[in-house]
Order: structure tokens, then sequence, then C-alpha cells
């Protein structure tokens, strides 16, 4: 395992793949049916969350501001801000939830959440999310947990075929469904929290833009706690399992840092054989592990000739490493956006809490990229080859169904990885002939 650097010495990042919070908070609020994100901050704040989501999934995002400023956040101390946005929206469009969280403005002012919430008759989940801490995972696991904390309601029996599913903040919406549908086929009830997969999977449904459509209901929410087991999935999204705990002590927690490749996914099969006292898996399981042991023999030839650079979320970084390092891929840097614990235990050369400019002085170490849009200019001035993966994604359309999880989507993830250093391959090639004619033509 490397050695994690956790600080760069410099006293700000100077090109930025790291996103916010307030981000994190919104995605976990538009994967509840019927919600409303509040963003308790000021316009811009808002406006940005919005452009990036809606170009990511090429899906119309619902989420209001509470359009503060500077003036009125120190002249009355946002309540007004507050009461008079969720007066606004439940007029124009009745949600069943309204997901309110802070950004860096009130949290810096010190606005009282709790407090002005215990005063408005409206369903309602509040979360303080300030931008100048964390990034999209905390964002994520607070409002998860907050969802739990304010809407379960206890209770002392449980249902052993009934299990929650929590998936931290990088799986796209196929992900969660492919995971979910994974945990059913073993004969289980699955509610995942929150649950992107039917809210922002880019169906042609009969949606309502003004609010999130699909996802997990308030009923739902509400009635967690008769689960007899939680499944986490991420390093992130870890604590969620003792927040439901809370609600019953009996409910049984199952972690998995990720469950992409072989090893990954072995692992939770082989726990929810245990659990639901099965033989032997599905047959359509069987058949999947199958194929990918043939994709990671088919791709070991082009991955494991390839130096690697990683840049992601922490979660994602430890999921994309496990599955190159199965075929003998080497993970030359990894760049993460927070710290983590689970940065531990990537195998990399390098593991770096850092941001983009950290990568450009080390463009040498690596022959691909793997990231999020922001790394393709990064790739255009380092003259490697990128592929997309991670929030956000501009470049390409249909991020929300690009499945790299379980047995299946491992194997699509190796296809498109070993593709890539076929391709580039092909171009050094093409170069060099290029440079060789161009050298005997001047001799």
């Amino acid at each position: 395992m490397a050695e994690v650097r956790r600080k760069t010495g410099k006293p700000l990042q100077v090109n930025p793949h790291k996103l916010s919070q307030p981000m994190g908070a919104t995605l976990a609020f538009l994967g509840v049916d019927r919600c409303m994100p509040l963003m308790h901050g000021a316009q811009g704040c808002a406006s940005f969350t919005k452009v990036m989501f809606t170009r990511h999934f090429c899906e119309p995002i619902a989420l209001q501001t509470t359009a503060v400023t500077d003036v009125t956040a120190v002249l009355d101390g946002g309540d007004y801000s507050i009461t008079e946005s969720i007066k606004n929206i439940g007029d124009k469009v009745s949600p069943a939830l309204i997901g309110v969280h802070t950004t860096g403005l009130t949290e810096t002012k010190g606005d009282d959440l709790r407090g002005v919430a215990s005063k408005i008759e409206a369903p309602l989940v509040y979360v303080n999310t300030p931008d100048y801490q964390g990034g999209l995972e905390s964002g994520w696991t607070l409002t998860v947990q907050a969802l739990i904390e304010q809407l379960t309601e206890p209770c002392e029996r449980t249902d052993a075929r009934k299990v929650v599913l929590v998936p931290h903040v990088s799986m796209q919406p196929i992900e969660v469904e492919k995971l979910r549908e994974f945990i059913e086929a073993f004969g289980f009830e699955v509610v995942a929290v929150p649950d992107l997969s039917s809210s922002l999977d880019n169906h042609l449904g009969e949606k309502q833009a003004s609010l999130s459509g699909g996802g997990v209901t308030v009923a739902e929410l509400e009635g967690l706690a008769d689960a007899g087991a939680v499944v986490t999935v991420g390093a992130s999204v870890k604590p969620v399992g003792a927040t439901l705990q809370k609600k019953n002590p009996a409910i049984r927690h199952r972690h998995f840092d990720h469950v992409s490749g072989l090893v990954g996914t072995d692992e939770l099969v082989a726990w929810l054989l245990e659990t639901s006292a099965r033989d032997t898996p599905p047959a359509v399981v069987e058949r999947w592990r199958k194929r990918l042991q043939d994709a990671m023999l088919d791709s070991h030839f082009s991955i494991g000739q390839t130096r690697f650079l990683l840049v992601a979320e922490p979660d994602h970084l430890a999921a994309m490493a496990a599955s190159l390092r199965e075929v003998g891929g080497k993970v030359a840097l990894a760049i993460a956006t927070v710290d983590s614990p689970v940065l531990g235990d990537i195998e990399a050369d390098r593991v770096i809490v850092g941001d983009l400019e950290d990568a450009e002085q080390l463009r040498d170490d690596y022959d691909i990229i793997i990231g999020n849009f922001h790394t393709e200019a990064l790739a255009h001035r380092v003259g490697k080859r990128a592929v997309m993966r991670g929030f956000p994604n501009y470049e390409e359309i249909g991020s929300a169904l690009k499945n790299d999880v379980l047995y299946e989507g491992g194997a699509y993830f190796l296809f498109d990885i070993a593709n890539a250093a076929e391709r580039m391959r092909e171009s050094e090639v093409h170069h060099a002939r290029e440079r060789i004619k161009q050298q005997g033509a001047a001799a």
C-alpha cells in the first residue's frame, strides 16, 4: 500500500476537482420521491449546482434557493428567508418533503436550522452542510443520516427479508439499480436510501420537472427500522449503519468498502448466501461471474502494460483501483478530493489528497487518466488519453446508465479501459511512423 500524502504544502487548490458538501446534500435529496431540495444560501450556489447536475444527467433538476445575500443574512438571521421560501414552495408544488441544507454563507452567519425547522408546519428535513468543510461524499452522508434521524420511526421488531441499502455518492443510478436487483435475486426486499435509480435514470416517464420524480418515498423512510439488515457500500456511508441501528439495535449492519471487480463482488455474494441460507447463487449471478473472469483474461494484456492516474472521490478511487489491480493494472497515482480512511487501503504508487496541478507536475508517471470532466483539459495539456468517470461528466451522454459495479459492471469497466489502452498504443505507433517518415524525407 502507498503512503497517503494528505497535505501538499500549498495554501490553496490551484486546479481543483473537488465538489462541495451542499452538492452532495442536493443529490441525496433528489433520491427521495417528490422532494424539493432547498439550498439555504446565495442564489449562485444553487444555480451552479443545478447546472452541474442538469448537464451531467441531461435531466431537469428540482432545486430551490433561499437566495440569501450577505446583507440579508446579517439583517434577518436567515429565519425569514427559509420561512418564505418554504411557504412559496408549498403554494406552488406541494412536495412530500423539503430538504433544507446550508452553504458557507449561512453557516458562517450561524443560522439555527433546527430552531427554524421547529417553527415551520411543513414536511421537511434539515442538515448543516457548510461548503468550507468536507466534500460531495460527506454532504451525501450527512443528509442520509438526517433523513433517518428525523423521519424514521423507532421499532423493536425486524423483518429478516428486508434490507436497507446505502450506496455511496459516486454510484450512478444504474449502479444502484443493479445492486438492488442483485440483492433481491437472493430473496430479499431492498430499500435503497437514497435511491437515484428511478429519479435520475434517464427514462422517459411522466415526470414533473418542479419536483424529484421516483426514489425512496417518505413512507419507506419512516418504516426503515424494521429491516433485518442494513448494507453500506463505501467508507463514507459506513456511519449510516450506526444511525439506523439507533432506531432499532436488532438491525444487523454489513459494510463493504466497494462491490467492484471479482473479489469485491465475491465478498457480497458470500454474505448474501450466508444470510439467505442458500447453497448456491442464482444462475444469472454465476453466469456474470464467468463473464467477468473471461473479461479479466481478455483485458489483462492491455491493462497490465498501462500506468493509470485515478482522480475521484475516495470511495470511487478504492473501487476503480481494486478492479484495475485484479488484472495487473498499475495505479501510478491516485488523487482524492478529501481525506478518508479508505485511502490507506488503495494499492497505488502514490495516493494524494490534492488537485489537478499535482497530476500535471507528475505527468511522466502515468499513461491514461480516469476521472471526471475536469480531467479532460488536463489530458489535452499533458498529451494523455482520458476515460470519463465520476461527477461531473459533461463530455459523454448517458452517464446515469454507466455501470461499473458487481460482476456485470466489472466486465464493462475492464473492456472500456482496455479499449482505451489499445487506442492509446495505436496512436503512439501512428505518431512513431509519422516521425520516421518525416525524418526520412528530411534526409
